[in-house]
C-alpha cells in the first residue's frame, strides 16, 4: 500500500484539530499541477515541521483541483482551516509573498482529504528515520518497504485506539471506490466517507467544469446539485449529483425542471403559468444533456433522476 506524508502547516493542523470537520482541504499556495502521488482512497499522513518533525494525524485522500482562493473558501470554508476568507489570504499571502505580483484571488491547489483523524500530542509518530530535511512538500511511502511498513503499523494502532473502525456507516454515505480499493488497503476504506465540500468538488471536476444542461464554463456560477437530497437520504455521490448553473440549479431543487432517466431536460409549464416568463428556460426542454461524466459509474444514476420526475417535479 502506498501512502503519503505532506508537509503541514502548524496554525491549519491546530485549528482543524480544535475544529474536527469532516473532510478539510489541505491546500497548497502555489496551484501546483494535480496531485498524482496517490489513488482516491489513500492515507495521507499529516507532518509537523521542524522541531517537531512528527506525523500528527492521518486523512484519506479524495480529490485534487485548483481553485481560485475565493470558490475554495465558498465550497469549504473554516475546513481550509481558519475562520474567515481574509484569514486564509493571509495564511497563503506568507508563502507567496516575494513571487511576483500579489493577485486578489489567486489559484491555489486544494489536496481534499475526508475523515482526517488528529493525534493528541502525546500520541505524535516521529517521521521515519529516513525522512530528509530538504523535503518541502511530501514524500510517498510504501508498506512494502521497511520505513512505511512500520510506520503504517503505528499510524494504524492509533487508528484503533481513536476508534476509526468503529464509526457507523450510514446508508447515506458514500463508500469511495470500494470495490477498487478494498482489496488494496484493507477494511479501513469501507469507514471512508465524502462530505458536502468533498462532493461539490467531485461533481465540478466529473462534469470538467460545465453545467450538464448549458455547458457553461463560468466557475463560479456552477453548483453542484443533488438530484435526490442529502437530507432525503440522498448520497453525496457523483452519481447522485449534476453540474448546473446557480440559475438551473434552483429550479432543478424547486421542480421546476429536472432530468429524465435517459438523461432529456424537462421544464415544467409552472414557470410561465405562475411567473409570465420563462423563454431562457424552455429552449432546453426536450434537449439532451450538454455534458455528462466520461466514466459510466458516474453518470447520473437512473433511479435517481426517477426519483426527482416522481417526487421534486411539478411536470
Amino acid at each position: 500500500m502506498n501512502f503519503y506524508i505532506g508537509v503541514t502547516d502548524t496554525e491549519w493542523y491546530h485549528y482543524l484539530r480544535y475544529h474536527n470537520p469532516e473532510d478539510i482541504n489541505f491546500w497548497q499556495p502555489g496551484g501546483t499541477p494535480g496531485f498524482k502521488a496517490i489513488p482516491r482512497g489513500a492515507p495521507f499522513l499529516l507532518k509537523m515541521k521542524y522541531p517537531a518533525n512528527a506525523i500528527s494525524g492521518v486523512g484519506f485522500f479524495i480529490s485534487h483541483a485548483k481553485l481560485p482562493i475565493s470558490l475554495a473558501w465558498e465550497t469549504f470554508g473554516n475546513r481550509n482551516g481558519c475562520d474567515t476568507l481574509s484569514d486564509l489570504r493571509e495564511a497563503i499571502m506568507k508563502y507567496r509573498r516575494g513571487k511576483g505580483q500579489v493577485e486578489h484571488d489567486p489559484v491555489i491547489g486544494c489536496i481534499i482529504l475526508t475523515d482526517p483523524v488528529f493525534f493528541s500530542d502525546e500520541d505524535w509518530i516521529p517521521a521515519p528515520e529516513n525522512w530528509s530535511k530538504n523535503i518541502v512538500a511530501g514524500k510517498t511511502y510504501s508498506t512494502d518497504e521497511y520505513y512505511g511498513k512500520k510506520l503504517w503499523e503505528r499510524v494504524n494502532d492509533l487508528l484503533v485506539k481513536y476508534r476509526f473502525y468503529e464509526k457507523e456507516v450510514k446508508e447515506s454515505d458514500v463508500l469511495v471506490n470500494e470495490e477498487d480499493i478494498l482489496n488494496r488497503y484493507g477494511e479501513y476504506i469501507t469507514k471512508v466517507r465524502i462530505g458536502q465540500g468533498t462532493f461539490r468538488l467531485l461533481v465540478t471536476e466529473a462534469y470538467t467544469r460545465r453545467c450538464a444542461v448549458t455547458g457553461e464554463k463560468t466557475l463560479p456560477v456552477l453548483e453542484a446539485a443533488h438530484i435526490k437530497p442529502y437530507a432525503e437520504s440522498g448520497p453525496h455521490a457523483i452519481k447522485n449529483g449534476l453540474l448546473l448553473r446557480s440559475d438551473l440549479h434552483k429550479l432543478f431543487d424547486n421542480g421546476y425542471m429536472t432530468v429524465t432517466p435517459d438523461y432529456y431536460v424537462e421544464v415544467s409549464n409552472q414557470i410561465k403559468e405562475k411567473y409570465k416568463n420563462g423563454r431562457e428556460y424552455y429552449r432546453y426542454h426536450g434537449n439532451n444533456l450538454t455534458v455528462l461524466p466520461g466514466i459510466d459509474k458516474e453518470k447520473p444514476g437512473a433511479g435517481y433522476l426517477q426519483w426527482h420526475n416522481e417526487n421534486v417535479y411539478q411536470g
